[in-house]
């Protein structure tokens, strides 16, 4: 039964994905752009900033960032708490891989196009003073705060 059940499973999810899905995806696609040009809630410059300031911690392997994450959570994040930079800096020159760590992991600013994809997205989706969860880039895994947006 576990066998048929999976089988089935995946056919319907293929042939949901071809039908439903590109609609769906598209669909979402421009509600989500035209909630943020409209200025909903998080119209805070959240869709709409040019420059971003962030520190990220960069780790090849995804233990490590997960270790990175949770001295995070259970300094701060778990209660609810933003992390102090400061405080992300100490992990950041701790487990970072990247050439930043040593500064705390700080980029400074900079521009909307200059980071690459699901590093950029992260970076310019995540809320002044918020901590990113872990997430996979080509460079490996990555936790960013923001600290800032301009236009």
């Amino acid at each position: 039964m576990g066998k048929d059940s999976k089988s089935k499973d995946s056919k319907s999810k293929d042939s949901g994905s071809k039908g439903k899905g590109k609609q769906a995806a598209g669909g979402a696609d421009e509600n989500s752009s035209k909630g943020k040009g409209k200025g909903g809630k998080s119209a805070d410059g959240l869709g709409t900033c040019t420059y971003v300031k962030a520190r990220h911690i960069l780790c090849e392997k995804q233990g490590k960032i997960n270790e990175a994450y949770k001295k995070l959570e259970d300094g701060w994040l778990s209660n609810g708490d933003k992390v102090p930079p400061a405080e992300f800096a100490k992990v950041a020159q701790e487990y970072s891989e990247c050439p930043s760590g040593k500064k705390g992991g700080d980029l400074g600013w900079f521009p909307r196009g200059k980071m690459a994809g699901p590093f950029q997205e992260v970076a310019f989706s995540t809320p002044v003073g918020a901590t990113s969860a872990p997430f996979k880039s080509t460079h490996g895994y990555h936790i960013i705060l923001s600290e800032g947006r301009k236009n």
